[in-house]
């Protein structure tokens, strides 16, 4: 019983299908650079922090670690993670034992 107004009904499809996500593997396009990436980039802020003693680096790179390991997919290799998220953390602890004093704005 329809009205005068009222819009024409759509028919539903006879079975719904499951979604399944396109595998990576057949189109590397799909995977997502992001975590390696900033991977890489805690890596670089680790060392820098270590080497130059500067503790904003130090932060970055555990800012780094955290975006990385957010972004990751469970299905990843987590040793090279763990790795980059330790460094970036010793980073910070031997800036502060090297010099306990606050972080002096870089400007």
């Amino acid at each position: 019983p329809r009205g005068p107004g009222a819009p024409a009904r759509l028919t539903e499809p006879p079975f719904s299908a499951r979604y399944k996500p396109p595998a990576t593997e057949t189109n590397p396009a799909l995977e997502d650079p992001t975590p390696d990436y900033m991977n890489l980039l805690g890596m670089v802020f680790s060392m820098c922090g270590l080497m130059l003693k500067l503790k904003w680096c130090a932060w970055i790179a555990v800012y780094c670690s955290f975006i990385s390991f957010a972004n990751s997919r469970s299905s990843e290799d987590t040793k090279q993670m763990m790795s980059s998220f330790m460094l970036s953390i010793s980073a910070v602890v031997m800036s502060y034992l090297q010099n306990p004093q606050p972080m002096s704005p870089p400007w």
